[in-house]
């Protein structure tokens, strides 16, 4: 009997229950489920029977055994919702402390390094999804799940639905991309790859949209074409996108907006690495006249 057709058991079928009426999505529930599964496998028992001190030793475990801090908190996360609310035994969880994660400069490509990368793609449907994700701002989920109908040429916008946090919004539509688009909008129907109103970048099947995976190989795949020597992701793109929008003088509040961010603290962190706008600043030192400095 295969884990798919093994009856569900009384918790696990409650748990499902109570992610289901909260519309958790199913990437969700099944990240709160192997955590569980996890502890269970940590305890040999049952995880309905986990103590105080189960649960701080189990973090101890995850910690020790070289966990990133972002996977040791999802797993608390996990084990926080089948405590709290499929047990109703809080309580329990009080021993099991996030862990703080420091925060990163994201990594930024130049102008010209976007310009290698996406002529660097290897074919018209790859340049077009990579950019999309950088000159939309989009996450690689919400790429991949676009359709042919959410793209506004009248309008000059993107319709993105059900982005992160389960909101809709609207992406810009360049001109240049829109042309982008159009272009392989017509190729892909010329070659049978694209359905009437389906999706606008679908996978082998096209009754199915590619992948995320399969659009982060050919972004990697696209980075190393390039020769670009910076760690490059679908993110670094969206990171590049806000930056240079930055750079250009962009209200702060209008690419919080673009990007979907529910807090502006998120969108402040790009003023960190908009080297133009830095470059840009008159540092008090330079209203002074200083009589030794040597001359060059």
């Amino acid at each position: 009997m295969t884990e798919s057709t093994k009856p569900l058991s009384p918790l696990r079928r409650r748990m499902i229950e109570d992610m289901t009426m909260r519309k958790l999505t199913t990437g969700t529930q099944s990240q709160y489920i192997r955590e569980v599964k996890n502890l269970a496998g940590y305890l040999k028992r049952s995880p309905d029977k986990a103590t105080v001190e189960d649960l701080r030793c189990y973090q101890l475990h995850l910690v020790e055994t070289g966990l990133a801090r972002t996977a040791v908190n999802r797993a608390i996360t996990g084990l926080r919702f089948f405590f709290e609310v499929t047990l109703d035994r809080g309580d329990v969880m009080r021993k099991m402390s996030p862990v703080y994660e420091p925060r990163k400069l994201p990594v930024v490509l130049s102008v010209v390094e976007v310009t290698r990368f996406l002529d660097s793609a290897p074919n018209l449907k790859a340049k077009a999804a990579l950019s999309v994700a950088y000159g939309a701002g989009l996450r690689a989920s919400e790429v991949v799940h676009l359709k042919v109908s959410d793209i506004d040429r009248e309008r000059k916008v993107i319709r993105v639905e059900q982005g992160k946090g389960r909101k809709d919004r609207y992406a810009m539509l360049s001109p240049t991309l829109r042309l982008l688009l159009r272009a392989w909008w017509r190729d892909g129907r010329a070659k049978g790859k694209m359905l009437p109103g389906g999706w606008l970048f679908p996978g082998m099947n096209p009754v199915n949209p590619m992948t995320t995976r399969q659009l982060n190989r050919i972004c990697h795949e696209a980075a190393d074409a390039a020769g670009l020597d910076k760690r490059v992701s679908l993110h670094t793109l969206r990171h590049s996108f806000a930056t240079q929008l930055l750079e250009q003088g962009v209200d702060i509040r209008v690419i919080q907006v673009l990007l979907g961010h529910k807090k502006l603290e998120t969108t402040a962190l790009y003023s960190q690495v908009a080297t133009r706008t830095l470059r840009d600043v008159v540092s008090p030192l330079d209203h002074l006249t200083l009589e030794t400095i040597p001359p060059v």
